[in-house]
């Protein structure tokens, strides 16, 4: 989950730029965290309080914990970056979901991957996330596949094993990010931004080398580096230095949330 923390923040800055070029600054003045981070923290924190130490007794009750804590820190910070569609259902307690293709979904997902990741019902509680607010069969595919790579990581599957995984039952990965990367735009869907980041992964030699395959695709830079990113972190260590630089940028209280699931996962 920190690594997508880490990718979000690094991204930020240049989602505008569009740059196609793996040499860049990691960390500047201009970085910030996006709705990435508050998004994915709010799932972090439902998780955390259904779990326990335990498999969560319902999907449902997983649903409704993530409807919480997504409004709860959406609203605690308004200025992240949601699209309008996102930020009216943020708002409004009885707002039943939209029907979104949305990579918000993908982006968000990472802690059902880490702390389910041994889990038989792993799918179901991906979806039961998803729906929440994305429910349509593009968004639960992009989800689920992203929880699939982080199991995959953390059970030590080697990274051809993982391409075979995911082309077989999700995404055709018959492309190269040289082949595509002068052609690639930002597309906000999971179909067309999912695949490109797994494929970010699966060429990276180490944790900051997947960021910067994500970053020079020059799309949507925080949400490709964010679901890179929390794919590499459950494969590779993420450097300290990454780590400590990262989180400077974040206010007190996702700093409060970030600890909470660091004791919960240790």
């Amino acid at each position: 989950m920190f690594g997508a923390i880490i990718g979000d923040i690094i991204g930020s800055r240049l989602t505008s730029e569009k740059i196609k070029t793996k040499d860049f600054e990691l960390f500047t003045d201009e970085s910030h965290y996006t709705e990435c981070t508050v998004m994915t923290l709010a799932v972090a924190k439902a998780v955390i309080n259904i779990r326990n130490g335990s498999e969560p007794s319902s999907a449902k009750l997983l649903s409704d914990n993530v409807s919480n804590f997504l409004r709860v820190l959406g609203r605690m910070f308004p200025d992240a970056g949601y699209s309008q569609k996102y930020m009216e259902w943020l708002e409004d307690d009885n707002a039943e979901a939209f029907k979104s293709t949305g990579n918000e979904a993908a982006i968000r997902i990472s802690p059902v991957g880490y702390a389910f990741c041994n889990s038989v019902d792993m799918t179901k509680y991906s979806k039961a996330v998803t729906v929440v607010t994305h429910n349509t069969p593009q968004a639960v595919k992009g989800a689920e596949a992203v929880c699939r790579c982080i199991s995959l990581c953390l059970n030590q599957t080697n990274t051809a094993s993982i391409r075979e995984t995911i082309s077989i039952n999700y995404y055709p990965l018959d492309f190269s990010l040289a082949d595509i990367r002068d052609q690639y735009k930002s597309d906000p869907s999971c179909n067309k931004t999912v695949p490109i980041a797994i494929e970010a992964f699966l060429e990276s030699t180490g944790f900051e080398d997947a960021i910067r395959n994500a970053v020079s695709m020059g799309g949507d830079s925080s949400a490709l580096a964010s679901i890179t990113g929390a794919i590499a972190g459950a494969y590779y260590p993420i450097p300290g230095a990454l780590m400590r630089s990262a989180l400077t940028y974040l206010p007190v209280q996702l700093l409060g949330l970030c600890e909470e699931w660091d004791r919960f996962t240790a």
